[in-house]
């Protein structure tokens, strides 16, 4: 098995030098404690050593060998000769941090070689499920390397410095994050921030998937960023459909009717050329679980170096063996953060709200946070919410069940999404454009002049 002997008596002489050695490497080795160490002499010795750091006693020869007196250690040790081999490995503990790294690597490299013996095992269990088994190899392996060293507390005149800095860049630049596209979003988040969990949010066919897809849409194709779209709901052909419909302004119901025309096709064709560069990646795998899809997310990140990750929906993922549906959700909440952070990047997950916005009892349909279907861990867990409305959505649905068909509404083509939390900015409301025919969302323009197709900048680095 892996492992350095020097290392580990490095590390331990240095805890024999000083206090302040002992409170290093306990930082280091985080969880791992004694178990990092290969060797059950130098195991015994750290919990010695940590235990007489935590009651703050002094950690000389003449202490150090009472308490393994009283443990019953001293002589299975080594006596005074085990003590001054380890003092005599390192001069002093200026390295301990160093060592302390080292002897956790052995200790990683350990727990996945017994992690991938478990999954073998597992594996040529004839009894469980494949989906099972690969599901249960992920959680091993994703349990080894969320326990890597990560970074630690910094003091407050570097944070400062570091915050100067990104006010100076504001001056440039007033968007800190990734555009989205829309003006009034942009000034109110300052962009999609890296390492934040948005949730976009709103009931079925209120135009989730379309405000999702015109934000990756131009990070990818106007900005000429990578970003990753897991579509649960729709395949990965409609989805392209969708976004060259949606691009080049055609109807979509027209052209799966067959009811197009030559310069409808002409502009299509248009897009279709700028999407040959495009690096917005599209996977359309089904029934995925929060593990299946980070791997996937940190596999694409790694090869492409994603700006962006989306998620449409978040209700359609599922967790194993889950006790109930909210506990599911919470842990679907929790992995969708955590993976933000990981790649500190943002990650949209569009979600489902629940019937209370169509509550005949309550007043008005706008939603709220509350409405969030199945978790409240969704509100806790998110940076921004931002909630989709469209009051023409329910006009139509009223007087659609009258038998009058879809009436003439002057707001037909108003939008508003809701930003009802943000962690470190306001909350505010959003009027957006939305183009029914284009299934597409655009800024609000008073007087309702549609937009252009307008053809990205070629002269930027393709994907």
């Amino acid at each position: 098995m892996p492992q350095d002997l020097a290392a580990e008596r490095a590390v331990l002489g240095s805890m024999l030098h000083g206090k302040e050695a002992v409170s290093e490497v306990i930082a280091i080795l985080r969880d791992a404690g004694r178990e990092a160490f290969a060797f059950e002499s130098h195991q015994q010795l750290y919990e010695v050593l940590v235990k007489l750091y935590i009651e703050d006693q002094p950690t000389d020869g003449v202490v150090i060998k009472d308490e393994l007196v009283r443990q019953g250690l001293w002589e299975k040790l080594g006596k005074f000769d085990f003590l001054a081999r380890l003092l005599s490995s390192v001069p002093s503990a200026l390295r301990v941090r160093h060592y302390a790294g080292i002897v956790y690597e052995k200790h990683l490299l350990r727990q996945l070689i017994r992690s991938t013996h478990r999954v073998m095992e597992t594996a040529l269990d004839n009894d469980q499920p494949a989906r099972e088994v690969l599901d249960y190899a992920e959680k091993e392996i994703f349990g080894v390397t969320e326990r890597r060293v990560t970074g630690e507390a910094q003091p407050l005149s570097e944070l400062v410095e570091e915050a100067f800095r990104t006010i100076e860049r504001r001056g440039e630049n007033a968007l800190t994050g990734e555009p989205s596209g829309f003006v009034e979003l942009d000034d109110l988040t300052c962009g999609l921030q890296p390492g934040e969990l948005i949730i976009v949010a709103g009931r079925p066919s209120m135009g989730k998937t379309a405000l999702g897809l015109n934000i990756a849409e131009h990070l990818a194709i106007d900005k000429r960023r990578p970003v990753l779209f897991f579509s649960l709901e729709m395949s990965r052909l409609q989805l392209a459909q969708r976004i060259l419909c949606s691009r080049a302004r055609v109807n979509s119901h027209a052209l799966r009717r067959g009811r197009h025309t030559d310069q409808d096709m002409a502009r299509l064709q248009a897009v279709a050329h700028d999407l040959t560069t495009t690096p917005l990646l599209v996977d359309d795998t089904s029934d995925l679980t929060i593990l299946e899809l980070r791997a996937r997310a940190r596999m694409a990140y790694r090869r492409y170096q994603l700006r962006a990750v989306f998620v449409d929906y978040l209700q359609l993922m599922r967790v194993p063996k889950s006790e109930s549906r909210q506990v599911e959700v919470a842990t679907i909440s929790r992995g969708l953060k955590a993976l933000a952070k990981d790649l500190n990047i943002p990650v949209v997950a569009m979600a489902q709200l629940n019937r209370s916005p169509e509550d005949k009892s309550r007043r008005g349909n706008r939603p709220r946070m509350s409405d969030l279907r199945e978790s409240g861990a969704l509100e806790q867990d998110a940076d921004l919410i931002a909630l989709l409305h469209r009051e023409s959505y329910y006009k139509s649905k009223d007087a659609g069940d009258a038998g009058e068909g879809p009436p003439a509404d002057p707001d037909e083509n108003l939008a508003e999404l809701i930003v009802d939390k943000q962690r470190n900015g306001p909350v505010g409301k959003i009027i957006l454009h939305w183009n029914r025919q284009y299934t597409r969302f655009d800024n609000h323009m008073p007087g309702g002049v549609e937009p252009e197709y307008v053809p990205p900048d070629s002269s930027q680095t393709p994907f």
